[in-house]
Parts: structure tokens; sequence; C-alpha cells
């Protein structure tokens, strides 16, 4: 926890390193971990992001998400078996869902240097993202965090060996741009929550 603590408060702390950072324009970036690195980005994106200790802070914050949202006995898109257990207990619709208000989904990786998330096949299916529904919930781990989208195609193409999956692709942006961003164009913002599991 101690790793995301000065992106969750004590901002009084570092004054003197930003100084130093002022002086020259051309001192190097100072390299930060690829945990804070991926939760300064992600966060930077619009996500919100709920760090987990234990699967009984997953399934505690998981109802807080449902209870600032009103979810409880609403309908839901999941499309991965091993996640229904936490939708069944909270009493949501996961059968043939006629207007889902969110996708319950894991991932196949964390990408840090964009605070993105990358999705295949094993998780949305053939969906295309705006086809799912606006909100969505992932459950992750801290030891899917990697430095950038080449490092996730490796760990894809190492983790399936035979079945390589299909339908790759990420989500960036996590809320509608305030002003119109280039870069945004054609993309299609998500209400993004992520619960994200130490498992190191």
């Amino acid at each position: 926890m101690n790793l995301f603590r000065k992106f969750f408060g004590a901002a009084s702390e570092g004054s003197h390193e930003d100084k130093e950072g002022e002086l020259s324009p051309y001192h190097p970036e100072p390299k930060m971990p690829i945990d804070e690195l991926f939760t300064y980005n992600f966060k930077k994106n619009g996500g919100k992001f709920l760090y987990c200790e234990n699967l009984n802070e997953v399934h505690e914050n998981f109802e807080s998400i449902l209870e600032e949202n009103d979810w409880f006995e609403k309908e839901t898109m999941c499309l991965e078996p091993k996640l229904f257990s936490l939708l069944d207990e909270n009493k949501l619709n996961h059968t043939n869902p006629k207007n889902p208000i969110f996708l319950l989904a894991s991932c196949e990786n964390l990408i840090a240097d964009e605070g993105s998330i990358l999705f295949s096949s094993n998780q949305i299916k053939q969906f295309k993202p705006n086809d799912l529904p606006s909100h969505i919930v992932i459950l992750a781990t801290t030891s899917q965090i990697i430095g950038n989208k080449s490092d996730g195609l490796r760990e894809i193409k190492k983790r399936y060996d035979k079945e390589y999956p299909t339908n790759i692709t990420t989500f960036k942006y996590f809320e509608k741009a305030k002003e119109e961003d280039f870069l945004q164009y054609g993309s299609c913002p998500k209400n993004l929550y992520l619960l994200l599991l130490e498992d190191l």
C-alpha cells in the first residue's frame, strides 16, 4: 500500500525534489516503479482505482461500487464463468441480459506507460468497445502490470501457446475529454473501475 501513498495523499512531501527538477529542463526524468507509473497514468486517464490486499477486500470494494451506483439486482454483462460467483452473490442477472448496466471482466494486462487496459476475446469475445456497456468493472492483479503494449503482446503469445486469442484491444480513456482532443478521436470513453488485487 506504501507504493501508492503519493497518489492518495502525502502531497506535501517532495517539494524540494520538485524545485530540483525545475532547475534543468535537460535533467532526465527519474524512473518511476512500474506499478506507480501505471497507477499515475491510469488515474490521469480518468480511471477509478481500488487497491485490494486480499479477496475479502475485492468483495467489499465490489459491493461499494454497486452501492455507489445503485446497481444491485440489475442486469450485467459478464463473459467469463470464473467471475459469475461475484455476480451471483450480489443477485446480479448475467444470463442473456437485454440491457446490461455494466460489464464485469478480467483483462490480459495493465499497460504502465499509457495507463491502459489490454483485453482479448477471452474477456470481451468479439465485442467492439462501442458494443459494450459504458460502465466497466475490471478485476486484475498487480502481477499483470507490464511496461508497454509490446510487452503485453509478448505475454499473450507466451500465455496462449496454441489457442491465440483474437480481438486484442486496449481501453485507454475512462472519461469524456473536457475539450476536444484529437488523440481521443474515434475512441469510446468508459466509466471504468479497477479492482487491483495484490498478488506479489
